[in-house]
């Protein structure tokens, strides 16, 4: 059966995104970008939410742009082939690989895990990925820790009020001294 696992950058006090809705302390060096690059190359199918689609969506043009590198051609290579399905209630069509969700958030992974396919369930953003987490539905949690305290934003773990034990399967920490901490959820 298909994982399900939720991936993001987070700060080291617990944020996929400070308080001014910025991103800008998550700038990925090569390293960081390529190890990011070979976890979505192992996905199936990524679920997002409206918010994190539309900023995806830049990949979707970027190498229409003469003066990236490599490394980013690769990804949007990766990131554009890749299928998504989108989990928003505004918006009336997607581009791309993607699809707008036909149900719920637990019919939608329920569906995908009976599908035959390769790859894992991957959900992007965190607002799904606490509903997810809600219902039990993430297998590995995936964390890129950077070393910096945003004080506020949004949360990368989920708050709900159940306690889930986790074991430690991956770690690795890169010259930038990000930390990657790689966890399954013990059932």
């Amino acid at each position: 059966m298909r994982s399900v696992t939720y991936s993001m950058s987070i700060s080291l006090d617990g944020y996929v995104v400070g308080p001014d809705g910025g991103l800008d302390w998550a700038a990925p060096d090569e390293e960081v970008f390529r190890f990011a690059t070979d976890e979505v190359r192992e996905v199936g199918v990524h679920l997002l939410g409206r918010r994190l689609y539309e900023t995806m969506s830049y990949w979707e043009t970027v190498d229409q742009n003469p003066s990236i590198d490599f490394s980013t051609l690769e990804f949007s290579a990766i990131w554009r082939s890749l299928p998504k399905v989108v989990f928003s209630t505004s918006l009336s069509e997607v581009q791309g690989n993607a699809r707008l969700a036909s149900g719920g958030l637990a019919q939608e992974i329920e569906r995908l895990r009976a599908e035959p396919g390769e790859g894992d369930i991957a959900i992007g953003g965190a607002t799904l990925a606490a509903e997810a987490a809600a219902l039990g539905l993430i297998d590995e949690y995936r964390a890129r820790v950077y070393p910096v305290l945003v004080g506020g934003g949004i949360p990368f773990f989920p708050q709900h009020e159940h306690r889930v034990g986790l074991e430690l399967v991956e770690t690795r920490t890169f010259s930038s001294s990000v930390v990657y901490l790689g966890y399954r959820v013990v059932r």
